[in-house]
């Protein structure tokens, strides 16, 4: 597997909706144009390629000076535990490691739990740090 890595928005879109449908994520897939518009409006966008299949993206929102938002982070499920999300986020870290505060928030799942912390980020529900979300829809 040789996986080559792009920094740009500029994606097919049925390739970004199969790879969104593909993990499971419809609350994006079911407006097409919104998605499209969101990837278009983030901050950065480093996506990962097998040949001329998207196999996955880490999608950064923020100002990228003093905070940056991890807002998606996704593989296909072929793809999976081949160390595809790691280098995603690898190239973030890398490219953001000026900035002070890096966020994401994510369902509870021991193997979610473990990928982050692996990467360096803790837990709110550890340490002194509180986190609060307002979820719509």
């Amino acid at each position: 597997m040789n996986i080559a890595f792009q920094d740009s928005k500029d994606i097919d879109k049925e390739q970004v909706m199969k790879l969104y449908n593909d993990v499971g994520w419809y609350a994006y897939t079911k407006d097409a144009s919104t998605l499209n518009n969101a990837l278009r409006a983030s901050l950065d966008v480093i996506s990962a390629w097998d040949g001329e299949e998207l196999v996955g993206l880490i999608r950064v929102v923020g100002d990228g000076l003093t905070i940056l938002y991890i807002q998606d982070i996704l593989v296909l499920n072929a793809y999976q535990n081949q160390g595809v999300a790691t280098q995603l986020m690898e190239q973030v870290m890398q490219k953001y490691e000026h900035v002070r505060q890096k966020v994401l928030l994510t369902e509870e799942a021991s193997d979610v739990r473990h990928f982050y912390e692996k990467n360096g980020f803790a837990s709110c529900d550890k340490g002194s740090l509180v986190a609060f979300a307002k979820l719509e829809g």
